[in-house]
């Protein structure tokens, strides 16, 4: 098997049970596990030492064989990799993960400059283009308050391997904008008081700050807004309406990104 440890399991294996379990949100709470599919999250899972148990089908195993160079596979077939994907192809390798949790007070004792807070994200494939986004951006941080899962599948799958990369904590964003720290913090809103480009112009986007996104559909909640030291809009110079959350979120963090960095 090239390198690669693997002993076939069968479906109706306990390991293999417990692992499709994980599909579920409550499960993965339970465990404190999750599940990372393709070839680029597990590769990151790997780096990152988050590996507790890896599966792949015998194609996968051959197709990757350099990735997976000395570790312990469990071969299944390609109908039980099904069953542990939650995309519309199944790549044949995947990761159990375990969860790391760390606290809002973890991210803030080291003294961030740049973090990113959503709302109540419901699209999963959204929420972890935005952690690959803040990744690149080399935020320091995503902080959730409600919304999708960032470790079903799909988010896991969009992120690229970027959930590996940074902490990905859930509070409260009331709870963030409470704590002290010189912190900007900045609403994306499409009815904005003040132009992205004006913070870029005035120098704004150096500070520290925390960039606040909400609901895909309902926008920030009000009183997020009214705790926001800036209600900011995204410049169209062109025909259309709005971008998209992920779209948005990607224009914000760059611009603050090549600020914090002059």
């Amino acid at each position: 098997m090239s390198g690669s440890h693997a002993s076939r399991l069968s479906s109706s294996n306990a390991r293999l049970a417990a692992a499709r379990r994980l599909t579920r949100r409550s499960a993965r709470r339970e465990t404190g596990r999750f599940l990372a599919e393709g070839a680029q999250a597990v590769r990151a899972a790997l780096r990152a030492d988050a590996v507790v148990e890896l599966f792949a089908t015998a194609e996968a195993i051959e197709r990757h064989a350099d990735l997976l160079t000395g570790a312990d596979v469990a071969e299944i077939s390609a109908k039980d990799a099904a069953a542990l994907s939650e995309t519309v192809t199944p790549q044949g390798l995947i990761a159990v993960c375990h969860l790391t949790q760390p606290t809002l007070a973890d991210v803030l004792a080291r003294s961030p400059k740049l973090l990113v807070a959503l709302t109540d994200p419901n699209e999963p494939g959204n929420l972890g283009t935005i952690i690959r986004t803040a990744d690149a951006a080399g935020a320091d941080a995503v902080l959730l308050d409600g919304g999708v899962d960032p470790y079903n599948g799909k988010a896991v799958r969009a992120s690229a391997g970027s959930l590996f990369h940074l902490p990905v904590v859930e509070t409260p964003v009331a709870d963030l904008l409470a704590e002290p720290g010189g912190r900007t913090a900045l609403a994306a809103t499409g009815h904005g008081t003040t132009d992205l480009d004006h913070l870029v112009d005035e120098g704004i986007l150096a500070a520290p700050s925390v960039w606040l996104f909400g609901n895909e559909a309902h926008g920030l909640p009000e009183s997020v807004m009214q705790a926001a030291d800036h209600l900011v809009r995204i410049p169209i110079y062109g025909g259309a309406e709005s971008l998209n959350l992920a779209a948005a979120a990607a224009v914000c963090l760059y611009a603050s990104a090549r600020a914090q960095r002059q």
